[in-house]
């Protein structure tokens, strides 16, 4: 019987660590208890992973994955792009929240993720947005409203879902792609000088 390739249990050991994650919660993602789920010992586990840092951050480039192709698939579906997004993005920190966390909530393990890993995964947030500041404040307004949610923090009897809907219209407002004209240089006025002509360089020997 051939023993498994490195890559083989590597990728069983993510798998199992997310399982566990999912099912149990943070604490349960052990060294010792994922090498259990696999039927090694723990020493062993260390051969593939140097310690739970990095096996973390191996759940975590996965999760990063699964999260880009959700957002991806919520786009292709050609509902309204912010809304897709929105939708998406819920989802995933709904269904999945001790991940979303894992993901979100901590400094995250930039040394150890594949180069290029938040790029890719951020493609479509960009694209629909325009640009990186643009995405950074609505990844970090739907951030800000799974955390909320996950934590129990809004009030009962809150109206959630219209917190969405109206963080989804502000957010849209400012999204090229979602139909809004994308910022440039300010529209001159009537009247107004174009620069190298005859009556802008006489303005600017007045000024």
């Amino acid at each position: 019987m051939s023993r498994p390739s490195a890559g083989s249990t590597q990728a069983a050991a993510v798998k199992a660590a997310e399982k566990l994650l999912s099912s149990e919660g943070p604490a349960a993602v052990t060294m010792r208890r994922i090498a259990a789920e696999l039927h090694i010992q723990a020493p062993s586990l260390y051969k593939h992973f140097p310690g739970k840092r990095a096996l973390e951050a191996a759940v975590i480039a996965q999760g990063l994955r699964e999260f880009g192709a959700a957002m991806a698939a919520a786009l292709a579906g050609g509902a309204e792009p912010v809304r897709a997004l929105a939708n998406a993005y819920r989802a995933f920190g709904r269904e999945r929240p001790h991940l979303y966390r894992l993901m979100n909530n901590n400094p995250r393990p930039r040394d150890l993720l594949p180069p290029g890993l938040e790029d890719d995964v951020s493609r479509p947030l960009v694209g629909v947005f325009g640009d990186r500041a643009r995405a950074r404040v609505a990844w970090a307004t739907a951030h800000g409203l799974v955390s909320l949610e996950l934590a129990g923090r809004f009030p009962a009897g809150a109206d959630v879902n219209g917190a969405w809907d109206s963080a989804v219209r502000t957010l849209r407002a400012t999204a090229p792609a979602a139909g809004t004209r994308p910022s440039g240089p300010p529209r001159r006025g009537r009247g107004a000088a174009r620069p190298g002509t005859r009556q802008g360089l006489l303005r600017r020997r007045r000024t």
